[in-house]
């Protein structure tokens, strides 16, 4: 867990994920009113994460919480339970995207869940920028009613923030404009949904984003390499994390040209180490444009 040390006089930020920590961390820039800290930064997937006995006191009596509100943060309700701050603020990103919250989806190809949750919403809504936009606004507006005297900071730092998350959202579009595909292929989870909607992509994968399988069936496996060869496709693409063991098999069972295996990063699993090295969310999805564009070629 990474944070500061929390001063009563001070607003006490705590954010389940990097992406909202990462956001928030920008929106409060310039100022000295806040202690920021984020849950998860030991690269434990946001699926598999539990909290601790010190992560739930740190939720407790925080100010603003920010978590995404899938059905992976089914702990978040017992937490929230135990709070002593009764003023405290909380974010569900799920909730403030609205309508814009789609349900996870199965495709043609994907292994099917055996249990799935029906209207299981799609967690992965960091991954797309436009979304990014609407979630820092709620960020913003939640800081500035907490904090007046510096809400010109705030609406400054996220009209700066905005400005560098729509110029990566127009480098992705003209990417995907100039592409000869328009098709991604995972041999592997797929958490960008949201991404692919953005940019009116389409895409084949092994599992949806929240599957908790590891093995895919030949049936999957000769789908999705038939696919390669239909679509003349250059990459199969994993996520980060990924042993690239599917992928693999899908790239020696293509029958054509052997294509590439590329990573893109979900941005699910940072670590202390990651972050100490410089790593934000912006750097990620620069990262994944630059993959992208090899992916489509």
């Amino acid at each position: 867990m990474i944070g500061e040390d929390a001063d009563e006089d001070r607003i006490s930020i705590v954010a389940s994920i990097f992406p909202a920590y990462d956001w928030a961390s920008n929106l409060i820039a310039g100022t000295d009113s806040c202690d920021l800290t984020l849950l998860v930064d030991n690269g434990v997937d946001l699926h598999s994460y539990q909290p601790s006995v010190e992560d739930i006191l740190t939720i407790s009596d925080c100010d603003l919480f920010i978590y995404v509100g899938g059905e992976s943060d089914g702990w978040v309700t017992d937490a929230l339970d135990q709070a002593v701050n009764e003023d405290m603020v909380v974010i569900n990103l799920l909730e403030e995207l609205g309508d814009g919250a789609r349900e996870e989806e199965t495709v043609e190809g994907m292994e099917a869940e055996e249990e799935e949750g029906e209207g299981a919403l799609d967690e992965h809504v960091w991954l797309s920028l436009r979304n990014a936009m609407t979630l820092t606004g709620a960020i913003e507006e939640a800081l500035a009613e907490m904090d007046p005297e510096n809400a010109d900071i705030y609406a400054e730092n996220l009209d700066t923030y905005r400005e560098k998350l729509s110029a990566l959202d127009e480098a992705y579009v003209l990417a995907v404009k100039e592409a000869p595909h328009d098709t991604l292929l995972f041999g592997d989870r797929f958490p960008f949904r949201y991404l692919t909607e953005d940019y009116g992509l389409n895409y084949y994968a092994a599992f949806a984003g929240c599957s908790a399988e590891t093995e895919a069936s030949f049936e999957t496996i000769l789908f999705l390499a038939d696919k390669v060869d239909q679509l003349g496709l250059s990459c199969v693409l994993t996520i980060d994390g990924s042993d690239q063991k599917i992928a693999g098999t899908i790239a020696e069972t293509a029958k054509e040209k052997k294509p590439q295996i590329l990573t893109m990063d979900s941005i699910q699993s940072i670590t202390g180490e990651d972050m100490d090295e410089g790593t934000t969310y912006l750097s990620i999805m620069e990262e994944n444009l630059e993959v992208l564009k090899k992916a489509l070629q």
